[in-house]
């Protein structure tokens, strides 16, 4: 008798849900305008934004990989693809192990209209960001990371997180964190918090949106990471104050913050970027060379309380 019961009650619950779903799909694509099919106020369908994304974000992907990883049917795929060449965004050339793919590479060309469709998406939604308060946009972006997280596959990806811009009070975490980090593992003194701090402080006190950004990595809506874009010069960026908590490492957070820190440069015209690290740094050198860094200078000298061998990274935009 019970099951029998149960049975009408369980239907009517997941048939609630699903509603409850499709209505949120439709509420949400309203919301982005992805009904007409063009992202940004640009040229390209929402699927030709998806492809130029992937190729701007990793370097000689083949064609096939592309249609997996976005689940586009092949044949959609090479028409994309056949536009892409036809207007010079894309190089192509035929894979060593299989003569039949290609493997697919942005332009010049193909990299500026990545980087101003890129911009402008971004701009739309820091539009959308801006008309709420700061307590609505955590709860937004909180509720979207939840969602991610139930519907990925938990065992196929690591832990999730989320990079966002910097708001009031991040500068005095990130100054706690980067002092007490540094300190714990490799017994600097408090002159490296008084470094911090002042950096800190000409980041706000000269901030330039234009040119500049921060990102605050977090999870769960506690910060886990951080890393600043600063001016160096016209044509030259520099990277700075890379930092991931002990509990969120092995995560990909810093590689991630990495990572967009070059793409924000690329999107603010910079064509050069630099920073500056020590020889101890064994992880976040790793990530600066994977990434495409080349270190160009070192040099031993006494700071924060120890010996150290300072090092300077390069890298063409």
């Amino acid at each position: 008798m019970t099951s029998q019961l149960s049975d009408p009650a369980a239907e009517q619950v997941a048939n609630a849900q699903i509603a409850a779903v499709r209505a949120f799909n439709r509420f949400y694509t309203r919301k982005l305008g992805v009904l007409d099919q063009h992202l940004g106020k640009s040229p390209f369908s929402l699927s030709e934004a998806r492809v130029l994304y992937e190729l701007a974000q990793r370097e000689e992907l083949a064609a096939k990989e592309i249609g997996n990883e976005l689940g586009l049917d092949p044949g959609y795929l090479s028409r994309i693809v056949q536009g892409f060449d036809e207007k010079g965004l894309i190089s192509r050339k035929p894979l060593a192990t299989d003569r039949r793919q290609y493997q697919l590479s942005l332009t010049a060309k193909g990299r500026q209209a990545f980087t101003k469709l890129n911009l402008n998406s971004q701009n739309e939604v820091a539009a959308m960001l801006a008309r709420l308060s700061p307590g609505d946009a955590t709860r937004l972006t909180q509720a979207m990371a939840t969602i991610e997280d139930v519907l990925e596959q938990r065992q196929s990806r690591p832990a999730a997180f989320m990079l966002r811009s910097h708001r009031v009070g991040d500068m005095g975490w990130v100054i706690s964190r980067q002092a007490i980090a540094y300190a714990e593992d490799y017994n600097w003194d408090i002159s490296y918090e008084a470094l911090v701090a002042e950096i800190c402080a000409q980041f706000i006190k000269n901030y330039d949106a234009a040119r500049e950004h921060c990102w605050i990595a977090e999870a769960g809506g506690e910060p886990i990471g951080s890393i600043f874009l600063v001016k160096a010069t016209d044509e030259t960026a520099k990277l700075r104050l890379l930092q991931v908590e002990k509990k969120a490492r092995g995560l990909g957070v810093g590689r991630a913050l990495v990572e967009q820190c070059i793409q924000g440069a690329r999107e603010r015209g910079y064509n050069k970027m630099t920073l500056w690290t020590q020889s101890v740094l064994v992880a976040a050198r790793g990530i600066y060379q994977s990434a495409g860094f080349k270190l160009v200078a070192s040099e031993p000298h006494h700071s924060f309380g120890q010996d150290l061998i300072g090092e300077t990274w390069e890298m063409d935009l």
